[in-house]
């Protein structure tokens, strides 16, 4: 089955040279979560913006559902919802109204039963006839992407979805994603915040400087670039390693009672069973053993700073 979003060779140059993306090549399958991070600037908007018909390219195509976004535009963009990051909303309308206009706009037959549906599964719809400026910022983000959702689109593109919600709303906001997607619509997002990606996402991509620096499959991607740290508590505080132990990559913490051990999971040997027996060797009492892994946010952080 063919990916029901297709990037190829985007390249999109502002006038006066600035080129916010170049050359990016990337395939969304149809009912998958993909978060796409990057650094301020990286082009995330200008991405979703250019597959949303919103930015016109400067070269390169893509293609939604098999229509291409510039040859067959209307098709294209019937099948995509955007949620984009600003609470661009009628302050004096209601929740319904402002929704039943979004899909009337896509020339969708008025349809109340559907609204309904999507007002209930954003659990608005006891806001229904509530006045836009009544509601919290975490409801007026859901009734963007009600709207989104209006037209019935296969696709949804989600910028910065939980800007500048709280902690709790965020949560809400995450379910309601996995279950959007429960639906059969593919999500993609744009996210700063990295426990987003870590929570929902199937598939992870950086992106930075306008250029995609991978896409992997969540698990994948930490199984793969992901670090382990061996902990090791020590009874007797330590100033200096042992000559013996120099060479192990060891770091002391803790103010001397705890040895830092980093690994890569990717080796076919880490060495934990000769560090150990070296450790009791020099008579160093350990007094607990922990491991950590690294996080998704470390991982983005090193990709971004290799690219720069």
């Amino acid at each position: 089955m063919a990916p029901i979003v297709e990037v190829s060779n985007l390249t999109k140059t502002y006038k006066g040279g600035f080129q916010a993306l170049g050359g990016v090549n990337l395939e969304i399958e149809e009912g998958e979560i993909l978060a796409l991070l990057g650094p301020n600037g990286a082009g995330k908007t200008t991405l979703i913006s250019t597959i949303c018909g919103i930015v016109t390219p400067t070269a390169g195509s893509v293609r939604v559902g098999g229509h291409d976004t510039i040859t067959d535009y209307r098709a294209a963009r019937s099948l995509i919802g955007l949620v984009p990051q600003e609470l661009t909303l009628e302050p004096f309308e209601t929740v319904m109204n402002t929704v039943r206009l979004s899909r009337g706009l896509f020339g969708k037959p008025k349809d109340d039963a559907h609204i309904e549906k999507v007002l209930r599964q954003l659990s608005l719809w006891d806001k229904k006839d509530n006045k836009i400026m009544m509601l919290s910022g975490g409801m007026k983000r859901r009734v963007l992407i009600a709207k989104a959702l209006s037209h019935e689109p296969r696709v949804l593109f989600l910028d910065e979805p939980t800007a500048g919600v709280d902690v709790e709303l965020r949560r809400d906001m995450w379910d309601v994603v996995e279950e959007l997607r429960k639906t059969g619509v593919t999500i993609i997002l744009t996210t700063h915040y990295i426990e987003e990606a870590e929570a929902i996402a199937d598939r992870v991509g950086v992106i930075a400087k306008g250029e995609i620096l991978l896409v992997q499959d969540k698990a994948e991607l930490m199984a793969q670039m992901g670090q382990k740290q061996l902990q090791i508590d020590i009874a007797t505080p330590v100033s200096t390693l042992p000559v013996s132990l120099v060479d192990r990559g060891l770091t002391v913490e803790e103010s001397g009672t705890r040895l830092i051990y980093t690994y890569d999971t990717r080796a076919e040997r880490t060495g934990i069973t000769a560090l150990l027996n070296d450790l009791q060797a020099e008579n160093i009492q350990m007094t607990d053993l922990s491991t950590t892994q690294s996080s998704l946010e470390e991982i983005f952080v090193g990709l971004v700073k290799e690219s720069a």
